[in-house]
């Protein structure tokens, strides 16, 4: 008997738990010579606001984490793509990239979680200080995570772009809701289940997959997002800079006109980081 094979259901990750769009939409995901490969969940703005609140309640449990446990969480989820290195760059491949370079990209992003997850313990040291004041105190400058931050990421280097911009949020104890491409969404998918077998508490990262013109202004307005890291073109830059000065948030946007080597050491930095954190300076009486 000739057994049919059993085909994937593409969802999303959110909160620890793979779902479908809150409206059931899906869109279809075409390989690279057109052919269909499976339908990708259309997420909605409920969708994203459901993913807030997930972040909203992994947040201080996170951040709670001492910063040494953090980075062996993040060194584990590098382990967990190492380990299935050949399936992921299957999913880059979808989008039209050669095997080898497909295979690069993968090495790339967990060499650069392996970078982020070796700041968890420094960045502290680096991004603090011990202020000089001329008065019988000490003052003390310290780092906070902000809370939750929007990532929405590019078309290009669907996994390593990803990687990129949410690894920095949740070094410092970040929680993180992230749209993923719309042209290459199946290796975000895939992540998902590589974050829902390691160690990473569900709810510090969620991902989701759709449209960034329906999401976009719902990023640019929700008031419990507290940044967002984005690669957008001048039209979503307009958006989300409007909608970022109603609630007050922080922006962090590259511009999309721009191409950006995502491999290059430039594309990994202690600033990125700093990007996603706060100050609190602190005064205290000398000998008390």
């Amino acid at each position: 008997m000739v057994r049919l094979p059993i085909t994937k259901t593409p969802k999303v990750y959110v909160g620890g738990a793979f779902i479908r769009s809150e409206s059931a939409r899906v869109f279809p995901l075409r390989d690279a010579a057109g052919e269909f490969f499976a339908n990708i969940p259309q997420c909605t703005r409920k969708d994203l606001r459901n993913a807030v609140e997930a972040a909203a309640k992994a947040g201080p449990g996170w951040a709670k984490r001492t910063a040494y446990n953090r980075g062996q969480i993040l060194y584990r989820l590098a382990e967990m793509i190492e380990a299935r290195a050949g399936e992921m760059a299957d999913a880059i491949a979808l989008g039209g990239a050669t095997p080898a370079a497909a295979a690069r990209e993968v090495a790339a992003a967990v060499d650069r979680l392996i970078y982020y997850a070796g700041w968890t313990d420094k960045y502290e040291q680096v991004l603090g200080n011990v202020n000089p004041v001329a008065a019988p105190f000490f003052n003390f400058t310290v780092t906070e995570p902000m809370g939750i931050i929007g990532v929405i990421t590019p078309d290009e280097a669907p996994l390593l772009a990803l990687i990129s911009l949410v690894a920095p949020a949740i070094t410092s104890g970040n929680t993180v809701v992230a749209l993923a491409s719309t042209r290459q969404p199946y290796p975000a998918i895939l992540l998902g289940e590589m974050l829902a077998t390691s160690d990473l508490p569900g709810g510090v990262v969620n991902l989701l997959t759709g449209f960034r013109a329906e999401m976009i202004p719902t990023f640019a307005t929700h008031t419990h997002l507290r940044a967002i890291s984005a690669v957008v073109n001048a039209a979503e830059r307009k958006a989300l800079a409007l909608g970022a000065a109603e609630s007050i948030k922080r922006t962090i946007m590259l511009k999309a006109e721009e191409k950006r080597d995502w491999f290059a050491t430039t594309a990994q930095s202690v600033d990125a980081i700093r990007d996603t954190l706060e100050y609190k300076t602190t005064w205290h009486p000398v000998g008390a």
